[in-house]
């Protein structure tokens, strides 16, 4: 009896000893837990992270990816007319950035001039696509923006998809990217407007499109032809 009873106040020591550790390991693990919590949620120090232009980046082209994420991001409603507004809004947007950014950096007169034109015309388009859009916000469903086969929805898309394949390599000149990039901007809005003049309904739309077109491609022949002159700017 009196070594049974040894006994069992030896394992009951044991267990109060295991039974003390785990108490201990357990509160040093949550503490290591709560303190590595509020460490993955602190503030992140960017003071000493560099933010500058390397000489192979361009603004201009930052700009064009940022009108093409945003575009690519809307919701299309299924109409024809008040889809194209919509997106040609951002598209123009995108083309008032791209001119601010040549008007702030580039040098040539040329293009300077360009830019301050396509930026005074473009933003009275905005000013006219608004109201428009504003006009069809209720119009009802003619095309189906997610059936790839869609004749309007192909063609859109196409337009998208020839900017991207055909934007061109930045170089440290940024008269030169203003010529090259907006180039490709103009021929993807040209693009949208005919498939606006293709399968649009509304008259004052298509009417916009086609002006869209018969301007920008006289920007373009202009782009193309102070390119050649300007070669050593690449």
């Amino acid at each position: 009896m009196k070594t049974q009873a040894i006994f069992c106040a030896l394992l009951c020591s044991g267990t109060l000893l295991l039974s003390s550790c785990d108490t201990k390991t357990a509160t040093d693990t949550t503490a290591a837990t709560e303190n590595g919590a509020a460490g993955d949620t602190a503030p992140m120090d960017h003071s000493t992270m560099d933010h500058s232009t390397t000489a192979g980046d361009s603004p201009l082209k930052a700009s064009m990816d940022e009108m093409m994420a945003k575009m690519d991001a809307m919701k299309m409603k299924g109409n024809t007319d008040h889809d194209f507004a919509h997106m040609m809004l951002e598209h123009h947007k995108g083309a008032v950035a791209m001119a601010d950014i040549q008007l702030r950096d580039g040098k040539d007169a040329t293009m300077r001039q360009m830019a301050e034109k396509i930026k005074a015309d473009q933003q009275q388009e905005i000013g006219e696509l608004e109201a428009v859009a504003t006009r069809l916000d209720n119009a009802p469903t003619n095309y189906q923006p997610q059936d790839l086969n869609d004749p309007f929805t192909a063609q859109m898309k196409m337009s998208m998809t020839t900017m991207m394949q055909h934007m061109p390599a930045t170089v440290a000149n940024p008269d030169m990217n203003f010529n090259m990039l907006m180039t490709t901007h103009h021929q993807s809005a040209m693009d949208m407007a005919k498939a606006e003049v293709t399968h649009g309904k509304d008259s004052k739309l298509k009417a916009m499109a086609e002006k869209m077109i018969a301007t920008q491609q006289k920007e373009i022949d202009a782009f193309k032809t102070w390119h050649a002159q300007n070669a050593d700017k690449m």
